[in-house]
């Protein structure tokens, strides 16, 4: 009888140290994936604001040339029924916002 529970016993654990090889053998084979998917996914990158009183007046600014923009071409559109028209001071209206930007918040002064 003792040699039959040696037996079972010597068979249980040849299983339990094969599932133990074959674990550690998933568990190695699941570290490389996730250790080369690292390497390969991009990291993300946050794009934060400038928080300074500089940054906010500047977009400020900016939101104020961007929607005096659209007025123009919106008065434009309902003013003239003309493509050409519309055209035209779209065109003119790229030329001169930069002059306006700088006539009117040239910041040496």
């Amino acid at each position: 009888m003792s040699k039959e529970r040696a037996r079972r016993r010597a068979v249980r654990e040849a299983e339990r140290e094969r599932a133990a090889r074959l674990n550690a053998e998933r568990m190695a084979r699941r570290s490389r994936r996730r250790a080369l998917a690292a390497r390969l996914t991009p990291r993300p990158v946050r794009f934060a604001r400038q928080g300074g009183l500089l940054a906010r007046r500047q977009r400020a600014q900016n939101g104020v040339v961007a929607l005096l923009f659209l007025i123009v071409q919106l008065l434009t559109w309902l003013l003239w029924s003309s493509w050409q028209a519309s055209l035209a001071v779209f065109v003119l209206s790229l030329l001169f916002v930069p002059v306006i930007v700088t006539l009117a918040f040239d910041r040496r002064t």
